[in-house]
């Protein structure tokens, strides 16, 4: 059997495990039932695989069980069910059945639509924790997905689905990252589910494919998320969770590498975030994106290498990182309004600016580039636009001189008016005419002024380091 085209389906999977008769643990499933135990009951044979399932419903006897918990859908709380049930497991049936049983604990918390449902996201957090031998140490898979069917029904489907993927993966398919995380989505389509971070510990999972930042980006190489986010000591983070009542400043680019100029961008456009929004946004979460469409370079995406190295240097500096599959900047947006309500700043140069009234990026909606417009300041976002220096006549351009059609010209002038477009004014003028671009030819043609125009951290490591020669 080909592990990549020929996987079972759903059913086949479950069954395939129950009729091993060494796989075995617990099920701890709250806020939507029991529906990935519920697979291993339908296929047969399920008293091979199922030692207990549980659904601690009722919100004081999820605390009394597992403690109280501030969000009950959330990493905590599935890490204290993995955290109760699992000992629990281990500590009654070791002793009976441990030297022929690899045991495990599945536990999911998770939100699917109600009767009377809001607009509240429908999503949720599954844990596995479980031996790949007898008596041996555990391992943990920890992922969130998002639920994107319309009833109750579909989005339970899902779950179940995924589940059995999740626990099948674990013990047949943990050799490749890209087949894992591939065969979570069997039976399943993006049009349904979304897995947006997956977390891997244990002796298990210690080759080097399994690192956090790698799995993240090949989250969304493989279509699994639209966007990753990892924080500047290397953790994944998961998004409603890192960005949950967070005001969140944002500088979009490519980073390669990164420069003073682009620093000098982000203290500035920090600096006018907190003069526009004050104590608001105090303790703003400060994210660097880059994006897998380079949109200034013909939607080329960025090699695995290329890219975990330049992560390598904006974490050095204390940066967070957020990779995505967002060309367009009003699905940015709506990323980071989909999980917070507190203002948002984003800081664009004016070449990426200029970009926003491009219409190739808004061909899809109808209301075109007055809908991107719309959506993209649809909550508290704040633009903040960083001049350019033009080298060829020595001037300097803002936001007001931004090339726009003459018909755009009226629009970039309401943006700027109502301020959801704001210019920052006196940059560094000793940086301002050598852009990114420039500083990248310099390096491609071995001009050692380069290294001018980066922060240090860009000479000690990363491909640059190679090419690096002092200045002169």
């Amino acid at each position: 059997m080909n592990p990549i085209t020929d996987r079972p389906g759903t059913l086949e999977k479950a069954l395939k495990i129950n009729l091993a008769h060494t796989i075995y643990g617990t099920f701890a499933e709250i806020g939507a039932g029991q529906e990935i135990a519920n697979w291993f009951f339908r296929a047969g044979g399920a008293s091979g695989t199922v030692a207990k399932t549980m659904s601690a419903y009722d919100m004081i006897i999820s605390d009394e069980i597992y403690g109280k918990a501030t969000r009950y859908v959330s990493r905590q709380r599935m890490c204290a069910m993995l955290e109760h049930e699992y000992p629990m497991l281990i500590q009654r049936l070791n002793a009976k059945r441990g030297s022929t049983t690899t045991f495990f604990t599945l536990a999911d918390t998770v939100r699917a639509k109600s009767y009377r449902d809001t607009n509240e996201e429908c999503h949720g957090w599954l844990g596995l924790r479980f031996q790949t031998d007898p008596g041996g140490p555990c391992n943990d898979i920890q992922l969130h997905a998002r639920l994107f069917d319309d009833s109750n029904a579909r989005q339970s489907d899902a779950l179940g689905r995924l589940g059995v993927n999740l626990l099948y993966a674990a013990f047949h398919l943990r050799e490749h990252l890209t087949t894992f995380l591939q065969s979570l989505m069997d039976d399943l389509t993006r049009k349904r589910v979304e897995i947006d971070m997956v977390d891997f510990s244990g002796p298990a999972f210690t080759s080097p494919e399994f690192q956090d930042r790698l799995v993240a980006l090949q989250l969304v190489r493989h279509g699994l998320a639209d966007a990753a986010l990892f924080g500047a000591n290397g953790e994944i983070w998961q998004a409603s969770d890192a960005f949950y009542k967070k005001p969140v400043f944002l500088k979009r680019g490519s980073f390669d590498p990164i420069t003073k100029l682009n620093l000098d961008m982000i203290e500035r456009g920090q600096a006018a975030f907190h003069a526009d929004f004050g104590d608001e946004v105090r303790d703003n979460l400060e994210i660097l994106e880059i994006t897998m469409h380079n949109l200034l370079a013909g939607g080329a995406e960025v090699p695995d290498s290329e890219f975990l190295a330049r992560a390598d240097v904006l974490q050095a500096l204390g940066k967070n990182v957020l990779i995505s599959k967002y060309p367009e900047f009003h699905r940015v947006s709506a990323y980071l309004s989909r999980h917070t309500q507190c203002p948002v700043g984003i800081a664009l140069g004016l070449p990426l600016f200029q970009e926003l009234f491009n219409e190739r990026w808004c061909a899809d909606l109808e209301g075109g580039l007055l809908e991107a417009f719309g959506r993209l300041f649809k909550n508290q976002v704040r633009v903040y636009v960083y001049p350019m220096g033009d080298p060829m006549t020595g001037k300097v351009r803002g936001v007001n001189d931004a090339s726009v059609t003459p018909e755009q010209r009226n629009l970039l002038r309401y943006l700027v008016e109502t301020k959801c477009v704001r210019a920052l004014d006196e940059p560094n003028r000793e940086l301002l005419f050598h852009t990114s671009a420039e500083v990248r030819n310099m390096i491609f043609t071995r001009d050692p002024q380069w290294q001018s125009y980066v922060p240090d951290i860009v000479l000690k490591q990363g491909p640059w380091r190679e090419i690096a020669q002092p200045v002169m």
